[in-house]
């Protein structure tokens, strides 16, 4: 150590001792946790990183539990910026800091508005890293998880790794991970998966949850080659796995796995029947024409589940409701009116008022499945026996005959004879309806078979004051290539800072008709408060310019929407004429459990139907309109919460991020790849049976909201 010369030495002791030592300042008392956790809370509301506060928290905030709650700020707020704070917690010394960080990194994986490409091998390779290297079990699977959401191929080895043993400790969590990666990336992504791998998680075993796991990443991957492994698990006695073998037997399997699923239609439990009715009406279309058809004998033979309906037995009626949505080939033509038929003779013993509405809604399907056979408008016009209002049919219809690819074989109207033509011209007249749900049915089937004579009147409809119609109005004057529609595309574009729902439909019809032109104003969306705004405009330029664009984070306002957070143990009750649904509320979603909670509270809710139901998967209502497209006229930012998507998990229902309103949806059994995308909320904890019975058009009477007693 240097020294000073002697005699500096002694004058400056000689200074010194006249001088009074004054002591160090008190150090700021330290911010209670809770506090910092507070103002996380209202960083993550705001979309704000706090001025860098947010990302020194998630990296290296003294108190865990801050740091914690940091990393689920930054999975929320899913800024790719954010990246080496997600990274460096994956090597922090405490394992929930660890475990946080790896759900975050999924987060990420799986932004709405994609990574860029150097962003996700960067991310692979840290979380490759991270998985093998982690010593903990539970960080460990939650690394498995987010590698799954990732889907590239590196990722995709270390899970493939991970399958064997079979009775390994990463066996379950390996394969539901790899069969997300085929939901996500595509089957392709997962081809190169050992088939005996896969065969043997499906081997009876004591733990279910790995059946369950194999069959969900066998039915993922729709391999030809696993024919026989999906017919060998039919016989397992869990209905979910049953019910995925039977899934991807539909997707893979040929008209000689009848027999096999014919069993599968008589099983109590109504996804498992449900499945086997949809994967047979797969199997019918590839049936040789004019030869018999062995699923569509099977299917036939379903007709006595219409009186199960009538009986007030509801969820037997998820089977007849899989056929219509799925649809059949033209020479199921009988099989379909063979079906309608039995549903009229059950309407004449119907146990009760929701017993005829069941039937009435069954009949409108099976009409519009028929109508989407041939192309055009029939059927449909004598569906639901006067008890379905005509909005609701028609719309159906045209939606369904939207899909119709071929030409046109039968009339427009009853007894009206029409030209067989490619397009959708029998819509046209529909664009003047009094109901905007008819009006966007019918802008649905054009779009799909564009006509010129619909450009005139889809031109009117863009400046209409319906936003859902004069979105679609915009989209279809895009595929019509109208650009005569132009002036009232840019009117309508300057609505969409106030109106940002408007924002795809516009931007699609933009580029389709501006081309490069479009351009300045795509780049003010980067800037757009809303986030799905900013997704759109990035994903629209991208297209434009052939060079990967992406937004900027925007932080909004203090004064944000955002509604009481809902106290723990709140539930919600929806009452139904089939009997109430209680949903216990996640106090981890505290914005999404307050937002329903106050509308409930408004009577929103009151008269709602279930406007979509697919058997197996979801049930969801919560729409006024009633077509999947209308909400409060708000939005919320999405809670992303670590609760999976088990049979009975209530989630928001959205259309890109932060979209959240009022529609949310009950799942009928897991689904592993809505983890982490949708805002899981709560938990049905009384009337599942319910749910199981909800079909098309089920009326919410209303939504109570109580307290669970702890």
């Amino acid at each position: 150590m240097a020294r000073l010369p002697a005699a500096v030495s002694a004058g400056f002791l000689l200074v010194s001792a006249c001088v009074h030592t004054v002591p160090p300042p008190a150090p700021p008392p330290q911010e209670p946790p809770a506090q910092v956790r507070a103002r996380i809370q209202d960083w993550e509301d705001r979309r704000s990183l706090g001025g860098g506060e947010l990302v020194r928290l998630a990296t290296a905030a003294p108190e865990v539990s801050v740091r914690v709650r940091a990393l689920r700020a930054l999975a929320r707020i899913q800024d790719v910026e954010t990246l080496e704070a997600v990274v460096a917690g994956l090597t922090a010394p405490d394992k929930a800091v660890r475990d946080e960080a790896a759900f975050a990194a999924g987060e990420l994986a799986q932004s709405w508005e994609p990574l860029p490409e150097d962003a996700r091998t960067a991310l692979t390779a840290a979380l490759v890293r991270a998985e093998a290297a982690e010593a903990d079990g539970d960080v460990r699977i939650t690394l498995l998880e987010s590698l799954g959401k990732l889907a590239t191929p590196d990722a995709v080895e270390v899970l493939t790794a991970r399958l064997s043993p079979a009775e390994g400790p990463w066996s379950e969590a390996a394969a539901t991970a790899l069969g997300v990666a085929a939901r996500k990336a595509g089957a392709p992504a997962v081809a190169n998966v050992p088939l005996e791998a896969i065969r043997a998680l499906l081997k009876p075993r004591e733990r279910i949850e790995v059946n369950l796991a194999g069959a969900y990443l066998l039915a993922a991957s729709k391999r030809p080659d696993a024919v026989e492994a999906l017919r060998a698990c039919l016989s397992n006695a869990h209905p979910d796995v049953m019910a995925l073998c039977v899934k991807g037997l539909g997707d893979v399997g040929s008209p000689s796995d009848t027999l096999g699923l014919n069993l599968m239609l008589g099983d109590a439990t109504p996804r498992v029947s449900a499945e086997a009715a949809r994967a047979l009406a797969k199997l019918a279309a590839k049936c040789a024409p004019g030869a018999s058809c062995a699923p569509l004998l099977a299917l036939e033979g379903q007709a006595h589940l219409a009186k199960r309906v009538a009986e007030g037995k509801a969820a037997q009626g998820h089977a007849l409701l899989a056929v219509a949505q799925q649809g059949l080939p033209l020479q199921g033509r009988p099989v379909l009116s063979r079906l309608r038929k039995a549903l009229a003779e059950a309407d004449r013993t119907a146990v009760s008022d929701e017993a005829h509405a069941d039937l009435a809604w069954l009949d409108c399907r099976f009409a519009a499945a028929m109508d989407r056979q041939q192309g055009s408008l029939e059927q449909v016009f004598q569906c639901g026996y006067g008890r379905v209002p005509e909005a609701r049919w028609l719309a159906l219809g045209l939606h369904e005959v939207a899909q119709f690819k071929g030409a046109p074989t039968t009339a427009s109207k009853p007894g009206e004879a029409s030209p067989a033509v490619p397009g959708a011209a029998f819509a046209v007249p529909y664009l003047n309806h009094a109901s905007p749900l008819v009006r966007g049915a019918a802008l649905d089937a054009l779009s799909e078979r564009p006509v010129p004579e619909a450009m005139a009147p889809v031109r009117a409809l863009i400046g209409g004051g319906d936003a859902v119609v004069a979105g679609l109005a915009a989209a279809t004057a895009g595929k019509l290539k109208d650009a005569a529609a132009l002036p009232a595309l840019e009117a309508l574009a300057e609505r969409v800072p106030k109106e940002p729902d408007l924002a795809e439909a516009v931007a699609g019809a933009l580029v389709a008709l501006q081309g490069r032109a479009a351009e300045p104003r795509l780049r003010e969306w980067l800037t757009h408060p809303h986030a799905n705004v900013r997704r759109v405009a990035a994903e629209s330029l991208t297209t434009l310019t052939g060079t990967p664009v992406r937004s900027a984070r925007v932080e909004l306002p203090a004064d944000t929407y955002r509604p009481p957070a809902a106290p723990a143990g709140t539930t919600l009750t929806l009452r139904t004429r089939k009997g109430d649904i209680t949903v216990l509320l996640d106090p981890d979603a505290p914005l999404t459990g307050g937002n329903l909670v106050a509308l409930a509270k408004q009577g929103y809710f009151r008269g709602i139907t279930f406007h979509r139901v697919v058997p197996d998967f979801v049930a969801q209502g919560g729409d006024p309109r009633g077509d999947g497209e209308g909400g409060p006229g708000h939005s919320i930012r999405c809670e992303m919460t670590r609760r999976p998507y088990a049979r009975g998990t209530v989630g928001m229902a959205l259309s890109g991020k932060d979209t959240g309103g009022s529609q949310f949806f009950f799942t009928h059994s897991p689904q592993p790849h809505l983890d982490g995308r949708y805002t899981a909320f709560g938990e049905v904890v009384s009337g599942m049976d319910v749910v199981d019975a909800l079909l098309e058009g089920t009326v919410i009477d209303d939504v109570v909201v109580g307290t669970r007693a702890p």
